[in-house]
């Protein structure tokens, strides 16, 4: 899915991560190979194949999940989040690498392959029909949101429960670490003078989702785009903003932070509070004054200012590099010891392609694995 994945866990030995961090890294394989369309032979590059043929096609429980609640953020939102929004996305992401906006023919070609009432799904059958040629389903918006509840799923299945994952822009957090009331998250910053510095949150058992066009984006005759494509225009985004948004799942988390930078502050913040267990943060530049926006859940989750984390926290909280170590394929003994910070605490890091390791997904895992009492600390 063109995106770095990275694990931070606690686990009482070597062999426990080991075995239960193989098995996280076979399904993310497995959902990549479901979910991208980066992957030629992905099964939604497959049902894209499909549109406008008229044949119903049967897809896996995976998909399904994915399409169906995607369907029902389309719902929500009017077609402000929409994965029916491929076609658009594919001119604009041409755009940036050549720097020049879109033809004004090609783009209303494509905007007229947009929209969600032309994605049909058969539930009883978990059938999916594309109704229009020229369709395209982009999950860009929900899918790493999905991959991410799985993987906590995996490695809870293996009793380790104190986790936290990211991928891309978008982490999800279980049981916070050993002694310690809750996960510790340095939100990103807006860019520019003057910006609202980042704040620090205190997450446990919830997913954090960031979007806006601090993190991809391309500025043409003085314009700057988001990568984030508005599908009821098919125009990429203008609005210098960054949202952030805490729910209970990360698909959910991911869907929001989207919508939220298509609606805009008023009407997404309107969206979250009318989501059960949700809390967003905008801050934008109008005018060249910066705005910020908080819903009412959002007051939850700040910690005021504080000493200098330490070693371990900085890992967890800011999300730093793993230490470089080996690539291999399942099942996985290249596990090495990365080091030892001040506070006695061994970190070990691994890494590894999430895709099939191609220069065209970009995609890789990153592992750091912490001990600390009152786990046993590992052998080194």
């Amino acid at each position: 899915m063109g995106m770095e994945f990275r694990v931070v866990l606690y686990a009482p030995d070597a062999g426990t991560a080991r075995h239960a961090v193989n098995a996280m890294y076979r399904r993310v394989t497995e959902l990549n190979l479901i979910l991208s369309d980066y992957e030629e032979d992905s099964e939604l590059t497959q049902l894209n194949r499909t549109a406008g043929s008229g044949r119903a096609v049967l897809v896996s429980p995976d998909l399904w999940r994915v399409l169906e609640e995607g369907q029902q953020w389309a719902q929500r939102t009017r077609g402000a989040f929409d994965i029916t929004v491929g076609p658009v996305v594919q001119l604009w992401r041409r755009a940036r690498r050549q720097h020049e906006l879109p033809p004004p023919d090609r783009l209303e070609r494509a905007r007229a392959a947009v929209g969600y009432a032309y994605l049909e799904l058969d539930p009883p059958r978990r059938a999916v029909r594309l109704t229009r040629p020229g369709m395209r389903l982009d999950l860009g918006g929900i899918a790493k949101g999905y991959v991410l509840d799985e993987a906590v799923r995996v490695l809870e299945r293996h009793g380790l429960r104190r986790v936290l994952l990211q991928a891309g822009g978008d982490l999800v957090v279980g049981d916070p670490p050993p002694g310690r009331p809750a996960w510790r998250v340095e939100t990103s910053s807006a860019s520019g003078p003057g910006a609202p510095p980042a704040q620090s949150l205190l997450l446990r058992r919830c997913a954090l989702a960031t979007s806006g066009d601090l993190f991809q984006y391309v500025e043409i005759d003085g314009v700057r785009y988001s990568h984030i494509v508005d599908p009821r225009t098919g125009l990429g985004l203008t609005d210098h903003s960054l949202v952030s948004v805490i729910a209970r799942r990360g698909m959910t988390a991911d869907a929001l932070a989207t919508a939220l930078s298509v609606l805009g502050p008023s009407d997404g913040i309107a969206l979250v509070e009318d989501t059960s267990g949700a809390a967003a943060r905008v801050v934008r530049k109008v005018s060249g004054r910066w705005e910020i926006w908080e819903s009412r859940r959002w007051a939850r989750y700040p910690v005021p200012a504080a000493p200098p984390p330490s070693s371990a926290e900085a890992a967890l909280g800011r999300l730093l590099p793993a230490s470089q170590g080996s690539c291999c394929r399942p099942p996985c003994s290249c596990l090495r010891w990365a080091g030892e910070a001040k506070d006695g605490r061994r970190h070990a890091g691994l890494r590894r392609p999430t895709g099939r390791g191609s220069a065209r997904s970009g995609s890789r895992l990153a592992l750091r694995l912490l001990c600390s009492d009152p786990w046993r600390p590992w052998a080194g």
